[in-house]
């Protein structure tokens, strides 16, 4: 099953993915009770979703609507920093013995096909592709062996990041929130719907050229070792958005180094989420 979020005539919806012009919108009588896709997630009701939403048939294209965060409103996003071998190679640092952990804010997603805005601030703005987890069942303390229960699906996302301003400091959060420089999407694929997390391919491109690739089994922190470690020290809930690293070839460790730019088309790519494609817009 494979889920979106989008806006049509002014209004919040959501509903399933069919291709990249063509969604099937959620029936009003469900929305009414379910808002948006995070109050369905709270709910278990993905399934009963993608029934009242197949029997509507109500089909939006493109043209009428536009996407949003696959989540647009998450009450927490957590980002793993240094949690694959190469870009931990690239940026010389050493290993560390727990995930290294930093937040955005809501207002820093974007969506699929959007403008991707090159903050005026920055001549240094990077991209991270990554594999991000979606919670389904929330909780505190939960232990490794429970993890994937706790997931309701992935999606691609990229970390756009203002370099200057990730290292003003140790402390990586103004490089990482600009408004609207963390694409999220196109769509959440379910955890059933992906058998092998493990055996996913995660690539990079920018403007054709792949500049990332790598296998999410590389990850230093698996998945279930990084639910534990946060669910360890506060509540994760329904909706909150978990972007689990990214692999080596990030434009700044590059020689010399590679930035996006207005015009540049960046692409990430993971097996059986699709890919997230956004266009670098002017400094604003």
């Amino acid at each position: 099953m494979r889920f979106v979020s989008f806006e049509i005539a002014g209004q919040p919806s959501y509903g399933l993915w069919t291709d990249e012009k063509h969604w099937m919108q959620v029936p009003e009588t469900f929305q009414a009770q379910y808002p948006d896709l995070k109050s369905v997630i709270a709910a278990d009701k993905l399934d009963e979703l993608e029934r009242v939403t197949r029997q509507s048939n109500r089909v939006v294209t493109s043209s009428e609507a536009r996407l949003l965060p696959v989540i647009a409103n998450p009450s927490k996003i957590f980002c793993v920093g240094l949690n694959y071998k190469t870009h931990v190679a690239e940026t010389k640092r050493a290993d560390s013995e727990h995930p290294a952990i930093f937040t955005r804010f809501a207002d820093s997603l974007n969506a699929h096909n959007a403008p991707l805005p090159h903050p005026k601030e920055t001549t240094r703005f990077d991209f991270e592709g990554e594999l991000a987890v979606i919670i389904g069942k929330g909780g505190r303390h939960i232990a490794q062996s429970d993890a994937f229960a706790h997931i309701a699906g992935y999606a691609c996302f990229n970390d756009g990041t203002a370099r200057d301003w990730q290292r003003h400091t140790h402390q990586w959060i103004p490089g990482k929130n600009f408004p609207q420089t963390g694409p999220l999407g196109p769509y959440m694929a379910t955890r059933q719907a992906i058998s092998d997390v493990n055996q996913l391919t995660l690539e990079t491109r920018l403007n054709g050229e792949v500049m990332q690739h790598a296998s999410v089994a590389d990850l230093i922190f698996t998945l279930p070792v990084i639910i534990e470690y946060l669910s360890s020290f506060t509540n994760l809930n329904p909706g909150d958005v978990i972007a689990t690293g990214t692999p080596g070839g990030v434009g700044d460790r590059r020689e010399p180094p590679v930035y996006m730019k207005a015009g540049d088309v960046i692409e990430v790519d993971i097996t059986g989420l699709g890919t997230l494609r956004n266009v670098v817009s002017n400094a604003v």
